[in-house]
């Protein structure tokens, strides 16, 4: 048994506390116990023999006991869930599992929650911990989809990966191993393609540039591919003082070492120029969350101390049976602060930050920017620093999950919502550049621009973040009545999450 907290995405290792509740006395009893070492604890696993029946009745005692809208949850009856476990594809537990969440919408009739899901536990720790997972490299954004017709577009690729340079930004899918990706029922051969499960495998892929309209054949091959979560730094020089850009793609370990080295590069950059940052220009539109401890040394960094110390980041609130003490660690709630120093993720627990001290920061956000990375937004805004929100309205994820290892698969289920120092937290449907709803912030709606790198000072975002910071004017966009008819852009975050699989149309 192993938990983790996920706080708006975020993690920190825990015990279970004293109270032993139900669910923690039913953890571990596996219909497959696993044997060998974890590890993540170097010691044995402690799975003992049990049932699928077993492991169904953990999931509702955890579910009635933690998750936030446990009166919501419909009665289910496990029995209706037998099926036998499949590698990597679930089983009657995780099948069960899938149901046990509330079917509300929002205001907006999204599902209220959308963030329901499970992983085999060596897939979620390769990919948390190094950010390591078998794929091509390539973040396909999602135009148009997952039913037919569909539009994929590459969005970013990892430097170094099986896809670069084979796949450039801004190439879509015509089909994969010679299924038609666009209008295409062979679900199988598309998911198998899209989402390949071990490494070394062929898929013939067909692209074409959304821009030319060239089209080209690429043969990918799959590998173990590690993720830079801070592929591009740089400094812009314009006429207004020097701007910084950070491209931050995931919120995994090794982010905190990536962007300390990063905020450093900028100060190098600078002092070499004998100057100073004059703004920040933070580039999340792909980033899904992750650790949230490191997304307050992410804003502290930002701010600085003089804004930060000694002030609120996230207050953690969880159901109505839990109102002061956090249900897993039995310990009293208290709030996530500004860290200052690094948690030991990447870096050396303790290591001191260093800071840009900047009252304000640009933010490229798209509907792929989720969970810790709105943390950053919010929390800032919590401590009277202004941000500029330039892109497209974020996924809308105020909440957050301990994820729990249960025989050898990891649940997450939403069990707590984060709200800044102001107390807000109030945004399900996410965050839109200059909506004049609460919480919101100034800005402009900017869609993606697939025809220049991420980075490049001509790209739509990017460039209309360095025309604000003068003059506080949008570029011309598409009318309301066109911007409302856009397809909704989404992002198939990494193949684990699984929230873009291919469907039967």
């Amino acid at each position: 048994m192993r938990s983790t907290v996920i706080a708006a995405l975020g993690f920190a290792l825990v015990s279970c506390g004293s109270g032993s509740p139900d669910w923690a006395k039913l953890a571990g009893k596996c219909a497959s116990p696993r044997t060998g070492t974890d590890p993540t604890t170097g010691r044995a696993y402690t799975d003992q023999k049990g049932s699928l029946n077993d492991e169904q009745m953990f999931l509702r005692a955890w579910t009635d006991d933690t998750y936030l809208w446990y009166s919501e949850v419909p009665a289910v009856n496990p029995a209706e869930f037998t099926r036998a476990p499949t590698l990597n594809d679930g089983s009657g537990a995780t099948d069960y599992f899938e149901k046990l969440k509330t079917t509300a919408k929002t205001a907006s009739t999204n599902d209220k929650d959308r963030f329901h899901f499970w992983i085999p536990t060596d897939e979620w720790l390769n990919m948390s911990q190094s950010g390591v997972e078998v794929g091509y490299g390539i973040t396909w954004v999602v135009l148009k989809g997952p039913k037919a017709p569909r539009q994929y577009v590459a969005g970013f690729i990892e430097p170094g990966s099986p896809a670069d340079p084979k796949v450039t930004r801004g190439v879509q899918i015509v089909s994969i191993d010679g299924a038609d990706f666009v209008n295409g029922n062979d679900v199988a051969t598309l998911n198998a393609g899209l989402f390949p499960a071990t490494a070394g495998e062929h898929h013939a892929f067909v692209v074409q540039d959304i821009n030319t309209g060239a089209q080209s054949s690429v043969d990918l091959v799959s590998a173990a591919v590690t993720e830079n979560p801070t592929p591009t730094v740089k400094v812009i020089n314009t006429g207004a003082g020097l701007v910084g850009y950070i491209l931050f793609n995931d919120h995994i370990a090794t982010a905190e070492g990536a962007l300390i080295d990063a905020v450093n590069q900028l100060k190098a950059s600078a002092a070499a120029a004998q100057s100073s940052i004059s703004d920040l220009v933070l580039d999340i539109r792909y980033n899904g969350g992750g650790y949230l401890a490191i997304a307050s040394e992410l804003a502290y960094m930002i701010a600085g101390p003089n804004a930060t110390s000694g002030r609120t980041f996230e207050r953690l609130t969880f159901n109505s049976k839990h109102p002061s003490t956090d249900p897993v660690t039995d310990r009293a709630l208290a709030p996530t602060p500004f860290y200052p120093q690094g948690s030991g993720l990447s870096v050396p627990r303790g290591t001191p930050l260093p800071s840009l001290d900047l009252s304000r920061v640009f933010v490229l956000t798209g509907s792929g920017t989720c969970s810790a990375s709105e943390s950053i937004l919010n929390g800032l805004q919590g401590v009277n620093i202004q941000v500029i929100q330039i892109g497209r309205t974020t996924c809308g994820k105020p909440y957050g999950f301990y994820t729990f290892d249960n025989c050898g698969t990891t649940y997450f289920s939403i069990q707590f919502k984060g709200v800044n120092a102001m107390g807000f937290g109030d945004y399900p449907d996410g965050f839109t550049p200059g909506a004049a709803t609460p919480g919101s912030f100034a800005g402009c709606v900017v869609v993606d621009d697939f025809a220049h790198a991420l980075g490049d000072a001509a790209e739509g975002r990017l460039a209309a973040a360095l025309v604000y910071r003068n003059s506080p004017t949008c570029p011309a966009q598409p009318t309301r009545a066109l911007r409302a008819a856009l397809p909704q852009e989404g992002v198939v975050l990494k193949s684990p999450w699984r929230q873009n699989r291919i469907v039967q149309p």
